[in-house]
């Protein structure tokens, strides 16, 4: 029976392999991490960890101290589909802060101090299918905000303190067409003015907003308005100098046949 010789340096590297695995996907020290999992929960972190390995899925960040997300807060993260920053204190998020997020799935926002949102900040977000806004300092939203997100099917809106005025009216307008999209729509209340605080806002109906349509104006009625003013303006001017002139010719007229009939008079004068 043969012997089946194995080479010094094929055996040595076998070892090699067996003694020293490849290494694993980068963690921060701040996180705890498994395949394809990030968790970097209640570490007192101000700032995302940028350490993080390019196959991550999924990312949670809540109960730290993030208070702004700037436009180079995130490694690349071609995969990531879910985000949760709940319980931070974000203020502000940079209209370029989710730039190469485009596979994210959900994003949990919920539980900070945001009071302001821009459509630019949600545009790369192109897969983007829920998204949760509650309890934040929310007065109001613009509707370009969710019409951002192509693929939006849950928007979570509750516990803000939303200002049930006539500046409410296009976010009422996109909730009522969208309402299949909006959950809790039993908690969107109205927190100010003081006669609406805790008033449903999808309880609202056409008629409520009949005297802000009338005073709402569209960006075509404003640019008109920029156009015919001057123009206006202008035209009433000359007008009134014709007027005037026109006022002081005939009085000369008048005056001129008053002195034709009697002569000495106007002489005198």
């Amino acid at each position: 029976m043969g012997r089946c010789g194995v080479p010094g340096p094929m055996l040595a590297l076998l070892l090699l392999l067996l003694l020293c695995p490849p290494p694993s996907p980068a963690c921060p020290a701040a996180c705890r991490c498994s395949p394809g999992e990030a968790d970097c929960s209640e570490r007192g972190l101000r700032e995302v960890p940028w350490s993080l390995s390019p196959n991550t899925s999924a990312l949670w960040l809540g109960y730290n101290f993030i208070t702004v997300l700037g436009p180079r807060s995130f490694p690349p993260l071609p995969g990531l589909r879910l985000l949760s920053l709940v319980h931070n204190r974000l203020e502000l998020i940079h209209s370029r802060a989710l730039l190469g997020l485009g596979a994210l799935r959900e994003l949990d926002l919920s539980h900070n101090h945001l009071t302001v949102l821009t459509p630019e900040t949600f545009l790369p977000l192109t897969s983007l299918a829920k998204l949760n806004l509650g309890s934040n300092r929310l007065g109001e939203l613009e509707p370009g905000v969710p019409g951002a997100l192509p693929q939006l099917q849950a928007l979570l809106l509750q516990d803000n303190p939303w200002v049930c005025s006539c500046s409410i009216l296009p976010l009422w307008r996109w909730l009522s067409h969208n309402r299949e999209k909006v959950r809790e729509k039993s908690l969107l209340l109205c927190r100010v003015p003081e006669q609406l605080n805790k008033y449903p806002i999808m309880a609202f109906g056409d008629e409520s907003f009949r005297q802000c349509q009338d005073t709402l104006l569209s960006p075509e009625r404003y640019i008109s308005f920029f156009i015919i003013g001057p123009f206006s303006f202008i035209a009433s001017i000359f007008f009134c100098t014709f007027l005037g002139s026109l006022v002081v010719f005939c009085h000369s007229l008048r005056r001129e046949s008053h002195c034709w009939r009697r002569p000495r008079v106007c002489r005198v004068h």
